[in-house]
């Protein structure tokens, strides 16, 4: 094969070997096991196949070491888009919102079937509501732009959190 398939093949294999080390990583940490498991099949098959081709080729052409680590960054990049696209995992999302507010946007998230807890607070100067909402992280930026088109100056904050038991659309029985 001409080098430059070479380093091709051993550019795309080890984007995807990264990529999915990247996932299972994540995957691993959200209590998803047994897919993380076979991820991490399929990237010791390709770990091994690169690293043998990279390591019996150095002599005669070590340019293939600068492709498997350029090839790596890119990879971790890929991997991270990746994971962020597909948003694995649940959140928690804490919103304070005005007292005036709060109840109508209870009202538009539950209609949305978003499950909401609302809790009166105290602000500085005025009556709060705090809405506590416990999601998948998938539908975090639609719930959280839903929020602000009721109150731009909502304080939002966003927690990952491990799998949830009970409540509303539960994701876990």
């Amino acid at each position: 094969m001409p080098n430059m398939m070479i380093y091709a093949v051993i550019f795309f294999l080890k984007v995807l070997e990264v990529a999915l080390m990247t996932l299972r990583m994540v995957l691993i940490t959200k209590n998803e096991r047994l897919l993380g498991a076979v991820l991490g099949f399929f990237e010791v098959i390709l770990w091994v196949f690169l690293v043998s081709q990279v390591l019996s080729d150095l002599a005669k052409d070590p340019f293939q070491i600068i492709i498997y680590a350029l090839a790596f960054a890119v990879g971790n990049y890929v991997g991270s888009y990746l994971e962020n696209k597909l948003a694995i995992g649940n959140v928690s999302i804490e919103a304070i919102v005005s007292k005036t507010d709060g109840q109508e946007l209870t009202d538009a998230l539950r209609e949305n079937n978003i499950g909401v807890t609302t809790v009166d607070a105290k602000g500085m100067t005025d009556s709060r509501e705090i809405l506590l909402i416990n999601t998948r992280r998938k539908y975090a930026s639609h719930t959280i732009k839903l929020i602000r088109s009721f109150e731009q100056n909502s304080v939002i904050t966003l927690k990952n959190v491990t799998p949830i038991y009970g409540g509303y659309n539960s994701f876990r029985k």
